[in-house]
């Protein structure tokens, strides 16, 4: 991560992506964290993604993190005649619990039970909603609906109801079979898709046993944007997984949305992830347009800890160029927006060690002569802690545990730093000192806050020392 950057960066990996060649490249391009996306390919295909982010983080000497990202009870089309099919304005499309392969006519879909669960007059999205159905009727397990919007779908299609309709559990067999893959390859981050409720997170952290890792609720129903501030009490990060939100409510509510989840996740202090279509074009082209250029640079002025790449990486032309585009615009406008930023949340001293998080971001916003903030953390935190105050210099947190330097990529302006246990307080202060200086992170005679637990790593975050740099 470039130290002018604080907004992270995800990029998902797919066949654009998918040697270690390119997650290299990704990597020098900026890129903080690496998404895998369980809803395509199988444990088997995956499985060299894994290494290959972790070989590129060991051969850079990087903390690279893998964020994967559970298929959640997505409905699609089933197979389509020629792979796909065009549907027209005013025609009958059967949604069939079985069946011979569609047309246009009809296909099966993944969830037998949808019949059940809608009602006439409800509204069907297919791919995306580049096509728009209305239910009309159901003939015993087949649903009959009309188009009303007409356009191109494709086998496999995404399928999309009103969630509070369905039925269909939270956390699906795929899920279960999911999860067991992404904790033995030791994942970072697990995204939920399709949360609809707090307890829907609680279900799936238990599920993990002692093998427990930060999971990422990604909002995209109306139910979740009903329950967001019991989902962000739960969840140690949310996305706003704007491609299906989209669908599930009016697209002219989007933008708004977009701007409540983001204040409610920063009054709870938690990490929020803006993604889906945020350099859509560089699928196919070498340059963002200048909307999805204001888009990238909006959210960040909004505040958002990370911006998310999904096809622009993984099946795009020009997956390197989208990274360098995000960086960039994310960085030009972190330098430049100071007056247009949102300002911060009301400060809560919930306890000590988010008292000392907030003096440490004030005395560094005040005093010109500090360059940084250093924390030392085994847990990461103090460093989440001082994400979220969001100052104006950088923060390098020591984490002795390469697990949870990884845990908090996500964490805004956080950059972390390998460092071995102190044994007392006295040598944890020379260690960050020492780390500062052989990094070229701060030079002798300037001023850095620290903040960390005194004993070291034996206690809450309750020391705050304004330190000089010494030669």
């Amino acid at each position: 991560m470039s130290p002018g950057r604080r907004a992270k960066l995800v990029c998902t990996l797919g066949p654009a992506t998918a040697t270690r060649d390119r997650v290299r490249e990704l990597a020098e391009a900026g890129t903080d964290v690496f998404r895998i996306n369980l809803s395509h390919g199988d444990a088997q295909a995956r499985r060299p993604l894994y290494d290959a982010v972790r070989s590129v983080a060991q051969e850079r000497g990087t903390d690279l993190a893998i964020m994967a990202d559970l298929p959640g009870p997505k409905i699609r089309l089933g197979e389509l005649v020629d792979g796909d099919v065009r549907l027209e304005v005013d025609t009958t499309f059967e949604l069939r619990a079985e069946g011979p392969i569609g047309d246009a006519s009809g296909a099966t879909t993944t969830y037998p039970a949808l019949a059940d669960d809608v009602e006439d007059g409800d509204r069907v999205l297919l791919s995306d909603g580049a096509v728009e159905l209305t239910v009309s009727g159901r003939d015993g397990t087949t649903l009959v609906t009309r188009v009303v919007r007409s356009g191109r779908i494709r086998s496999g299609a995404g399928l999309n109801v009103p969630a509070e309709r369905l039925s269909v559990p939270a956390i699906t067999d795929r899920d279960r079979v999911g999860l067991e893959e992404v904790l033995d390859a030791g994942v970072d981050l697990v995204a939920q898709s399709f949360v609809r409720r707090a307890r829907d997170i609680a279900d799936l952290r238990r599920m993990m046993g002692e093998r427990v890792v930060p999971i990422v609720a990604k909002i995209e129903t109306r139910p979740a944007t009903d329950d967001i501030v019991a989902i962000l009490d739960e969840a140690d990060a949310i996305m706003v997984a704007r491609g299906d939100l989209g669908v599930e409510l009016p697209m002219e509510d989007i933008p708004l949305i977009q701007k409540q989840l983001l204040r409610a996740a920063q009054l709870a202090r938690k990490p929020v992830i803006v993604a889906t279509q945020m350099l859509e074009s560089m699928i196919a082209a070498p340059r963002p347009t200048r909307a999805e250029a204001s888009d990238v640079a909006n959210a960040v002025i909004d505040g958002t800890d990370a911006i998310m790449l999904s096809g622009e990486t993984a099946i795009g032309e020009y997956p390197i160029d989208a990274t360098r585009a995000a960086a960039r615009i994310a960085e030009v406008a972190e330098e430049g927006a100071g007056a247009f930023r949102v300002s911060a949340p009301p400060c809560v001293h919930r306890d000590e060690a988010s008292a000392v998080a907030h003096a440490a971001a004030q005395i560094a916003n005040d005093d010109d002569a500090v360059v940084a903030i250093a924390c030392y953390t085994e847990t990461g935190r103090t460093a989440a802690l001082l994400s979220s105050e969001r100052p104006g210099v950088p923060i390098y947190a020591f984490i002795p545990d390469a697990a949870v330097r990884r845990s908090i990529a996500l964490r805004w302006g956080v950059h972390t730093v390998d460092v071995v246990e102190p044994s007392d307080t006295d040598q944890m202060i020379a260690l960050m000192d020492a780390g500062l200086r052989a990094q070229g992170l701060a030079e002798t005679g300037r001023s850095v806050v620290m903040a960390a637990s005194s004993p070291a790593g034996q206690t809450h975050t309750n020391l705050l020392k304004v330190h000089h740099i010494t030669g």
